[in-house]
């Protein structure tokens, strides 16, 4: 099991102490979701939070009309998870599925507040993350209201890198809010621009 990119992500963000590092890698397990397998699906209560190791996966809504929302891709070194469920104790409201081969670490609930207490440190950290996703959401909603379909792209890009060769057009056109065909011309025109 390799703990270090998750490792490596945390001493990016925070001055954790080896021996804080060590017992938060005693918390995790690793889990495998092959290509077009769920993580997690509506209606089930979530006990873990997952590190994306290595692979793609989607989050998404579906409303009764069976109309389908995607409100997240993970790729590697990001966090996953209905984080409604698993810190409310409600329902999950997501799919999480996979669009590649992924490995995943999990974390546990009561090992993550045990975690807390015994290296606060930690508390920090996802303080951090959920401050950066916060930012995030605040930045994509600003974005849907006010910018181009090329706009938008481009910021998508830039948190998502290289992403468009992993997913399909589809998939990132309806993260975006925008129609597969709006996408497309967008993309035509922005390689147009790049060849001249």
């Amino acid at each position: 099991m390799t703990h270090e990119p998750l490792i490596e992500h945390v001493k990016n963000q925070v001055a954790a102490r080896p021996e804080d590092l060590l017992l938060f890698a005693s918390k995790l397990r690793e889990v495998a979701v092959a290509k077009g397998k769920f993580l997690l699906r509506p209606n089930t209560y979530v006990k873990h939070e997952y590190f994306v190791v290595e692979g793609c996966l989607s989050a998404y809504y579906l409303d009764k009309k069976g109309n389908k929302t995607i409100v997240q891709f993970a790729i590697e070194n990001w966090w996953l998870g209905d984080f409604d469920a698993f810190y409310n104790g409600v329902p999950s409201k997501l799919y999480i599925e996979a669009l590649e081969d992924s490995t995943l670490l999990a974390i546990n609930h009561d090992d993550l507040q045990t975690l807390f207490q015994q290296a606060p440190i930690f508390e920090r950290y996802f303080r951090l993350l959920v401050t950066s996703a916060f930012i995030s959401l605040r930045k994509r909603i600003l974005s849907s209201l006010g910018k181009s379909v090329k706009e938008r792209y481009m910021e998508f890009c830039e948190s998502y890198p290289n992403i468009e060769d992993r997913v399909p057009n589809y998939q990132i056109a309806n993260y975006l809010g925008v129609s597969a065909e709006g996408l497309s011309r967008a993309r035509r025109k922005m390689k147009a621009l790049k060849k001249t």
